[in-house]
């Protein structure tokens, strides 16, 4: 059975649309256009159900056949989701107080799919972790309510059934995948004591020994918890608002590394700088990390913390992996010019490197094999449109908005893992009438003076680094990380000190001459021992010193004082 096509989602000032993906890349017959301005869209995590606000309501249908599933009226919805099962349509509206109602409404909604009731209300005031999370078969339901965690079972929202109480928490991650479920909490610091995340499993909240994981640091305001998809690690990285050593305008940021059998360590990473994104490959045994000032370094770590691959220097402030953990893109969006290099992962070689300029977001398609690039408002609101490339570096459709209109968000359909399999890496570009946008050398800026001269290395405004298989000597080598390359100098030096530890050996006589006489190192007495290895010394760097005079070196006074002095050693 031949896999399905995905849909992609457009938001716009001139409506809602659904378009099916390549290679047809028309609009989708099934679904028909909403010219009316949409607040928000989203499809379910399997994507078999695709919800929009209009600004008069709320509508939810089938992507495959279009028909309508439950329509709320609603039209002050800001933001909406589906619980993983798509039991439940969680809406949030902009919370607001009237002289006639001081306390407000409640503005956070539960809605049931199924009958289109109303399952509970609750005041949320900050949009920010607006929605409640589910676990992947909504056994629990979590919130972050006045610093405090409510765990709620089976979609039941009118009792407590359990609650996570730590001192000003403010920030959590609910593990993703199967039971049982672990959070990630964050508790920041204050009054000189240091920031802390902890691992729990539910429901073992109780005691000072009930946690996972715990990890300490300072030098944090606010954090990002990032779980793997298996669920047995997570990154934390930690942020400040300043950096008080004036390297950084954008604050100071950290990486920590905490698995749920109680290990954690900070990621050592060797360029100095900002941390720009850090990303799980899907298959959650390694990650990669885009860090450093400009040109950033990008490099892959394992689930040990050691470096895996170093993709060198470039423009480069993102990183994303494909849904099957094949291809890796690194990218530099927003205040760079787009380019993107594409990494086929198990053999850590470049596959293109296209140029998409403008880009304000980039999403991978289910399939593996295609990339939406596009430029949104109000990030840019010129140059509005998309494109659909294929991971080789060809545009396979192009969408260029009106310029009296504006693009807000394109949005991929998801769709079960498994779903499409891992295909081949291809790396012959695929034919299209649109061609490629493969990224020319930039020049760097050079002041007139030296136009006309050689480029030396001092002229250089940044020292560019290659990747790890492209440096000098690495052809035909075969790559370590730095923890393989410290325990490899350890063993050798090992051996090296057995070897000076065992008695001197005769050597074989050669051929033609008379045998060497076997001198003993050793004679019983440890003094004396001591006494004529300090000898063997001296006359070895007394011999070293003739050499060098030999050459023509010009000695020093103590170390002619030294040679004259062999007579009496």
């Amino acid at each position: 059975m031949a896999p399905p096509t995905p849909h992609l989602a457009v938001r716009g000032s001139d409506g809602t649309l659904l378009l099916c993906g390549p290679p047809s890349c028309q609009e989708s017959s099934a679904f028909q256009r909403d010219d009316r301005q949409g607040k928000y869209m989203t499809f379910s995590s399997d994507g078999t159900l695709f919800g929009w606000c209009n600004g008069s309501q709320v509508s939810v249908i089938k992507v495959s056949t279009g028909d309508l599933v439950k329509s709320f009226d609603l039209p002050k919805t800001a933001a909406l989701e589906f619980s993983p099962l798509n039991k439940v349509l969680a809406t949030w509206q902009q919370y607001t107080k009237t002289q006639d109602n001081p306390q407000g409404e409640a503005n956070l909604q539960l809605w049931d799919l199924q009958t289109g009731a109303r399952i509970k209300a609750f005041y949320q005031k900050k949009v920010t972790g607006w929605c409640p999370s589910w676990a992947d078969d909504e056994s629990i339901t979590v919130r972050n309510v006045n610093n405090e965690l409510h765990f709620f079972e089976n979609n039941n929202f009118e009792t407590i059934a359990n609650k996570l109480h730590l001192q000003k928490v403010s920030e959590f991650a609910l593990s993703p995948g199967s039971q049982p479920s672990k959070v990630a909490v964050y508790v920041p610091g204050s009054k000189g004591a240091p920031s802390n995340v902890r691992l729990y499993q539910y429901p073992n909240f109780g005691g000072p020994t009930s946690a996972l994981a715990n990890k300490s640091f300072f030098k944090a305001d606010r954090v990002s918890m990032l779980w793997n998809n298996k669920a047995t690690a997570v990154l934390v990285t930690a942020s400040t608002e300043v950096d008080k050593t004036g390297a950084s305008y954008y604050g100071e940021q950290t990486l920590h590394y905490v698995a749920i059998n109680g290990e954690s360590a900070v990621i050592q990473l060797p360029k100095n700088g900002p941390i720009y994104d850090v990303s799980w490959n899907p298959n959650s045994s390694e990650f990669c990390v885009v860090y450093g000032f400009m040109p950033a370094k990008a490099t892959v770590f394992n689930h040990k913390c050691g470096s895996v691959f170093d993709f060198g220097t470039g423009p480069r402030n993102a990183a994303f992996y494909s849904p099957q953990g094949h291809i890796l893109v690194l990218a530099g969006f927003g205040n760079l010019r787009g380019q993107m290099e594409v990494w086929d992962v198990k053999k850590y070689k470049q596959v293109s490197k296209p140029q998409a300029e403008d880009t304000t977001h980039f999403f991978w398609c289910p399939d593996g094999e295609h990339v939406v690039t596009a430029t949104c408002s109000p990030r840019l609101r010129v140059s509005n449109g998309y494109k659909i490339w294929h991971y080789t570096g060809t545009v396979l459709y192009k969408h260029e908005t009106p310029s009296n209109k504006e693009l807000w968000e394109v949005l991929w359909q998801p769709f079960t893992p498994g779903t499409f399999p891992e295909k081949a890496v291809k790396y012959q570009a695929l034919p299209s009438e649109l061609g490629s946008t493969e990224a020319k050398p930039a020049q760097a800026y050079r002041p007139p003076a030296l136009r006309n001269k050689p480029q030396t290395a001092s002229s250089k405004l940044h020292e560019e680094e290659p990747p790890q298989n492209m440096k000098p000597g690495a052809a035909g080598e075969k790559q370590i990380s730095k923890a393989a390359l410290k325990n490899q100098k350890r063993r050798e030096a090992k051996k090296a000190a057995k070897q000076e530890n065992k008695p001197d050996e005769a050597l074989p006589p050669v051929a033609g001459t008379a045998p060497a006489s076997h001198v003993t190192s050793s004679c019983g007495d440890p003094e004396t021992d001591k006494k004529i290895k300090n000898l063997k010394k001296k006359l070895k760097a007394i011999d070293e010193l003739k050499e060098q005079l030999a050459a023509g070196v010009v000695m020093q006074k103590n170390q002619l004082e030294k040679m004259q002095k062999e007579p009496s050693c």
